[in-house]
């Protein structure tokens, strides 16, 4: 067994709780679906944001609506890039998976600019 990321961003449209909330939920249920994620297989998650964000903590909301109290979890802000992407959200997964396992990263929202 090895250890992989699997990447994932979603825009949030207001610092609020309830936002950031939604955008949790939303991003990592639809990164849980693409990549058949088992959450006894993940080593931890790291999530960060833009400075924008920061009405809550996000790793919360995963371990609320998600159950992951036993995924280590932590969360930063990205480093502040003038003219880049604003009200982010990210997640990384890092993943226990077999060697053939091949992530499929996530970009929702405004965020799917990211990646073209």
């Amino acid at each position: 067994m090895i250890t992989k990321g699997i990447r994932g961003a979603i825009t949030v449209d207001n610092n609020c709780a309830k936002e950031i909330e939604g955008a949790v939920v939303e991003l990592l249920q639809t990164m849980i679906k693409e990549n058949n994620i088992d959450k006894n297989q993940i080593s931890h998650a790291i999530f960060t944001t833009t400075t924008d964000l920061n009405a809550e903590f996000p790793a919360k909301f995963a371990r609320i609506n998600l159950g992951w109290d036993n995924v280590a979890m932590m969360c930063f802000h990205e480093l502040d890039v003038p003219e880049s992407l604003k009200m982010c959200l990210r997640i990384l997964i890092v993943y226990n998976c077999e060697e053939n396992f091949e992530p499929k990263f996530v970009y929702l929202k405004g965020a799917a600019n990211l990646r073209k």
